[in-house]
Order: structure tokens, then C-alpha cells, then sequence
């Protein structure tokens, strides 16, 4: 059974970092992506980053380009989310989500990943 755990979510302050961590089993990781979505309260969920270590690909949302990053180690079958110069704008309960890298599919459309994490929340304040 694939399942994917999320860790890492918190309090921080403006400006300040989080590392998110997912942990994947039950499926190959090397032959799926991993993207990171998130969803405020009263809002949609929306794609954050991807990763597919085994095509060397990886994006970013336009709003959390150049503070945050993102990266795999195979060998723990998890992918961390590295999130610096938080802003209140990214609270939002944070999931990880993967999808078979043979799928056609932009990478920040939810509908695509078949396998999803249940969620850390995020909260920066001001």
C-alpha cells in the first residue's frame, strides 16, 4: 500500500525557516515525482514544488521561487521541502503527494498524483 507521511510543520516567525520532510513506502520511488502542495483556509490547494530525482527535474511556484527548495535522498525514500524567508502568506497545511513519472500531467495540477500524504500544517506569523 503506498503511503506517504509529512513531517516538519510548525510555528515559525516572518522570515524564519521549516524543513519538510516526506517519507515514502510502498511504491518505487525512483519511478515517481514527489510534489509539495499546500492549502490555506478558504482557499484551493495549490502545487508548491516538484521533484523527479530520477529525470533531474524540479519546480517551483512563482511565489516561493528563490526561497524555497526541494530534494531527495533515495536511499530514505524521502524528499524534503526547504523552506527559507517564510512569509504569513505560506501558512497553509502543507502535503506531499506522488504521481508515476510515465503520467502526462503538469506537475501543479492536483487531479494528476494518485497517492497523497495527510498533511503538516504550516503557520509563520507576523
Amino acid at each position: 500500500e503506498a503511503q506517504l507521511v509529512e513531517s516538519g510543520g510548525g510555528l515559525v516567525e516572518a522570515g524564519g525557516s521549516l524543513r519538510l520532510s516526506c517519507v515514502a513506502s510502498g511504491f518505487t520511488f525512483d519511478d515517481h515525482g514527489i510534489g509539495w502542495f499546500r492549502q490555506a483556509p478558504g482557499k484551493e490547494r495549490e502545487g508548491v514544488s516538484y521533484i523527479s530525482s530520477s529525470e533531474g527535474r524540479t519546480y517551483f511556484a512563482d511565489s516561493v521561487k528563490g526561497r524555497f527548495t526541494i530534494s531527495s535522498d533515495k536511499a530514505k525514500n524521502t524528499v524534503y521541502l526547504q523552506m527559507n524567508s517564510l512569509k504569513p502568506e505560506d501558512t497553509a497545511v502543507y502535503y506531499c503527494a506522488a504521481v508515476p513519472t510515465h503520467i502526462v500531467g503538469v506537475w501543479d495540477v492536483a487531479q494528476i498524483y494518485p497517492y497523497w500524504g495527510q498533511g503538516t500544517r504550516v503557520t509563520v506569523s507576523s
